[in-house]
């Protein structure tokens, strides 16, 4: 069985692999075979014939794999049948329903998830549960700002919204937003309309989970009103509640660099804990009352306390995936201990795993599912089954060891670092966190006393200052590159190997297997060649250059708030990914937050030779760089055989205080092999002008950077006969307010038979410039996903990956 279930878990991994659904016919048509085949495979099992036994389990590994992808493949089809059709996006819809799990305010308003009831727009169709912000709204006339209202879990609200379809940035290493919100069933985004007719209704919704969702709210505006500004305020609410978002970043940038996260929200060692206790309050106060022993044995009824214990608190957590997975496996062993029949670890796992990818058949795309069922298997390969007795010292140690070493290869894989630290920082955080303060946390929910929130936070604020300076330490965390999946599975073999029990041949060898994934390099340019990458950053621009030998960052993207840039969740994860742990220079063009807003993210992850750029003296952002110079017409180097030349601006452009910010975008010529590529950033048509006048035919390129996104002040006609691009990027936000790129400018590259390249139709853009020829691909085109939406491609649009001579 242990076979099948692993099978049917690979099935539902290959089907989120999928560009393109199974037609539901042939889902039904495979479904109904694996199910033939898993009752022929189950027969085969049991018979005396070593040959039928092993074609048994050839049949059952078929069936898993057969069945596994068909269950995702039918689970995935009536999920995305739930969709906001496209016409309907960006238009006023008038709805009905409740809000549902836990309202999140920020700076801006409040961010919540909304469960239609009904839709009374005639012909509009809205998916069940959508995603909403409800922003303050500002009147410049009055000066006065309009708060958005207070909301609970279960009220109900008539609303005027404006909806889109899931859509995030695709970029290589970077998170898939549209997966994540199709795993939560979240089919549409939007925002409220302060305008709009927007009523709370009389009536709260009556629906158990939305009760549960209020309990927790309530629990959370307790510890908030109680602790007022603890520092550490938020970390209590993530262990009552589980929501997470209440920890400042900050303070997540600690717990990731100590590895310890996974102890700052309810995670399933929590879970284990409290069942544990729970088991053995129960099993002594039941084994010393006649009459209930009776009636049942101590042991099942601790079993089963613990259990319910355990649910409770998973969801109160919000029932996230890791708790999920310990309350299977303690659900498998209550089981167990009820029917008298004993398990191996083995078989908990893997009807936990089931259980866990029957309801979603997305959980292997979180990280989390991963790193929660890699460190089980690990505890229990290093523990179970193993002969003498380890004692509780030599065992947790071990168990720690194989944590550390065996989670390496996942951690590498999914984040390319890993914390050197982990080790020292949870050997003392685990015991003060999982033993003390998520009981005491657990206590203030239950019993209305200060005294034990107090307690806690006290508790909790001891232990960070330890793990505070751990996590200051320089060399706190490891990076390396995004391995080759190859080479992670070698290394997962090669930890097995390093773990396995005393007497095993030769375990120094797992050394040797996991070699490959350190030093097998992604690929990268040959020596007179130039890749060029537009990242999609949304409303914005940020662009890595590289060489065989040397690395460029022009723009950095924008800053969304205090605690999130395009510079620390887009740019600095694409180049861990890529292995590039320095740069030569970084170019932050012009002033504008949406190029400029990720620079200091981006400056205190790298080692920055040299900034250039054209902010004002003023900025935040000179202090943080080595070496600060403005961007000056003129400067020239070359790195590997490839030129670069800076176009713009002058010194008398930069003294003029009629020249717009966006005029004084610094403008940078690649050249490589023959060809050419123009960044422009946000220049307008004065600056376009000048240029023309300075370089005339000099200032042709193959490729362009679309001055300003596409927006109407550029791209002038002379300026693109001047440079007279064969391929343009557009570097846009979906469906962004500014509605760039303005169709006149769209039609201007149509007249001109310029082909383009749109970031949020494509995603990451990447140009490959040398060797005389022109290549480019697309990240929405060579990781297409069936829960993408195909791109809705503008007249003169390319969009698949090209290679020109």
């Amino acid at each position: 069985m242990r076979l099948f279930i692993l099978s049917f878990v690979l099935g539902t991994l290959w089907l989120q692999q999928q560009a393109v659904l199974p037609e539901p016919a042939r889902l039904l048509q495979g479904l109904c075979l694996a199910v033939a085949v898993f009752a022929l495979a189950w027969h085969g099992t049991a018979s005396q014939r070593k040959a039928f036994r092993a074609a048994g389990h050839l049949g059952m590994v078929l069936a898993g794999a057969v069945m596994g992808a068909g269950w995702a493949g039918w689970v995935a089809t009536a999920r995305m049948a739930d969709a906001l059709p496209s016409e309907w996006e960006g238009r006023d819809i008038e709805l009905v329903g409740a809000v549902s799990a836990l309202p999140q305010r920020h700076d801006r308003g409040v961010r919540f998830l909304f469960r239609t009831e009904s839709v009374t727009t005639p012909g509009a169709r809205v998916p069940r549960q959508l995603s909403l912000s409800w922003y303050h709204e500002f009147d410049r006339k009055t000066d006065t700002r309009t708060f958005a209202p207070e909301l609970l879990p279960g009220d109900r609200w008539r609303l005027t919204v404006r909806l889109k379809r899931p859509h995030g940035s695709a970029n290589p290493h970077g998170f898939d937003y549209e997966a994540w919100a199709l795993e939560r069933d979240i089919r549409a985004t939007g925002y409220v309309r302060f305008k709009g007719v927007n009523e709370k209704q009389a009536e709260r919704s009556g629906a158990w989970m939305d009760r549960l969702h209020e309990t927790r709210a309530n629990i959370r505006s307790r510890f908030l009103a109680t602790l007022g500004t603890a520092p550490y305020a938020g970390v209590l609410v993530a262990l009552a509640v589980g929501d997470q978002d209440a920890i400042p970043q900050v303070q997540w940038k600690v717990f990731w660099r100590t590895g310890v996260g996974h102890l700052m929200s309810i995670s399933g060692l929590h879970i284990t804990m409290v069942a544990s206790l729970l088991y053995a309050a129960a099993f002594w106060l039941w084994a010393r009352v006649p009459m209930l022993v009776l009636r049942m044995p101590a042991q099942r009824a601790a079993a089963l306390i613990g259990l319910f214990g355990a649910a409770g608190y998973a969801l109160l957590a919000g029932f996230s995936i890791p708790t999920q997975r310990t309350l299977y496996m303690l659900a498998v062993v209550a089981l167990a201990l009820c029917t008298g029949r004993a398990t191996s670890p083995s078989r908990v796992l893997c009807w936990a795993l089931l259980a866990v990818v029957v309801i979603d058949p997305w959980a292997g795309l979180s990280p989390g599912f991963w790193l929660s069922f890699g460190a089980i298997a690990l505890i229990f390969y290093v523990t179970a089954g193993r002969t003498g007795q380890l004692g509780v010292l030599k065992g947790a140690v071990l168990t720690q060891v194989a944590v550390t070493l065996g989670m390496l290869p996942m951690l590498l894989a999914l984040f390319q670092e890993v914390s050197v630290i982990s080790p020292l920082a949870n050997a003392v955080a685990i015991p003060i966190i999982s033993l003390i303060v998520v009981p005491l946390t657990l206590l203030a929910c239950l019993v209305p006393l200060d005294l034990f929130l107090h307690l806690s936070h006290g508790i909790t604020a001891a232990c960070m200052v330890f793990l505070e300076w751990l996590s200051a330490m320089p060399a706190a965390l490891w990076e390396s590159h995004a391995p080759a999946p190859w080479t992670v599975a070698l290394a997962l073999i090669g930890t097995a190997w390093l773990l396995a029990p005393r007497g095993w041949p030769a375990r120094w060898l797992g050394a040797v297997w996991m070699l490959p994934m350190f030093l097998v390099l992604p690929p990268a340019p040959r020596p007179g060649e130039a890749w060029i990458t537009v990242l999609d950053v949304g409303h914005g621009l940020a662009t890595v250059v590289r060489t065989a030998q040397h690395a460029l960052v022009y723009d950095t993207g924008p800053k969304w708030n205090d605690d999130a840039d395009a510079g620390s969740r887009i740019v600095v994860p694409h180049l861990r990914g890529e292995g590039i742990k320095a740069l030569d220079r970084l170019i932050v063009s012009h002033d504008d937050e949406d190029h400029s807003g990720g620079a200091a993210s981006v400056l205190a992850a790298r080692a920055v030779g040299r900034l250039s750029s054209s902010l004002p003296p003023e900025s935040p952002v000179h202090p943080l760089a080595r070496q600060s110079v403005p961007c000056q017409r003129g400067e020239n180097w070359t790195w590997d055989g490839v030129e670069f030349a800076m176009l713009h601006p002058d010194a008398p452009d930069r003294e003029d205080s009629k020249v717009k910010d966006n005029d004084l975008s610094c403008v940078l010529r690649i050249f490589a092999g023959g060809r050419s590529l123009l960044l422009t950033a946000d220049i307008e048509k004065r600056a376009e002008l000048k240029l023309v006048e300075r370089l005339g035919a000099a200032l042709r390129a193959d490729v362009l950077l679309a001055p300003h996104h596409g927006s109407k002040t550029s791209s002038s006609p002379a300026f693109l006969d001047a440079v007279a691009p064969r391929l343009a990027v557009f570097p846009v936000g979906y469906r962004n307010r500014f509605r760039h790129p303005h169709p006149d400018v769209v039609a201007r590259y149509v007249e001109r038979n310029v082909s383009m390249l749109r970031t949020d139709q494509l995603g990451a853009i990447t140009l490959k410039l040398g060797g005389d020829s022109l290549a480019w691909e697309a990240q929405r085109n060579t990781r297409r996903r069936y829960w993408q939406d195909a791109p809705n491609l503008s007249p003169g649009t390319e969009g698949g990956a090209a290679t020109e001579p």
